[in-house]
């Protein structure tokens, strides 16, 4: 009886489907956490078509064959610098485009390679300069700081470089 006189709800004890329903959620936020890591360190990347390694397209630029681009965000060039002979243009500028046909001297069909941290935004944004008419945009999927396609440029050793 409460203090009012009226009788309690009966209290009941969890019952065994709401304890699975529990558990069944508690491993689907686990499973979806785990979908969403895999995806944000880009696991299940690998190298495909004009796809390049990281010392595949250091010797590329070395050689004088492409232009490599980083296209993260500066604080990312800060904390790890950025290969050596890339160009840093941050992908969010609203003149991209713009500031990539500066480093090509207008020209579209030179060989351009993308590299970011562990590939994501490399091949997003590869669409988008393909979409825009450049016609030889390389990929560099295990970007910087690696993913499924590769230990990463700063893992390899290679050279870095600050940005000015």
């Amino acid at each position: 009886m409460s203090p009012a006189g009226k009788p309690l709800p009966e209290t009941s004890t969890p019952s065994r489907f709401s304890r699975r329903g529990f558990l069944l959620g508690g491993i689907a936020v686990v499973g979806i956490a785990g979908m969403a890591g895999a995806r944000w360190f880009n696991l299940d990347a690998k190298l495909q078509g004009s796809d390049l390694t990281a010392p595949a397209a250091q010797a590329a630029v070395e050689a004088g064959k492409i232009l490599l681009v980083d296209i993260r965000r500066p604080d990312e060039w800060a904390r790890t610098g950025i290969a050596q002979s890339a160009v840093p243009i941050d992908m969010r500028r609203p003149d991209f485009i713009n500031a990539l046909l500066v480093q090509t001297d207008g020209r579209r069909d030179l060989p351009v390679a993308l590299i970011c941290a562990r590939g994501v935004r490399s091949a997003r944004m590869s669409a988008q300069l393909a979409a825009a008419g450049f016609t030889q945009i390389l990929d560099v999927p295990e970007g910087m700081s690696g993913s499924g396609a590769g230990p990463g440029w700063v893992k390899r050793g290679l050279p870095l470089a600050q940005p000015d």
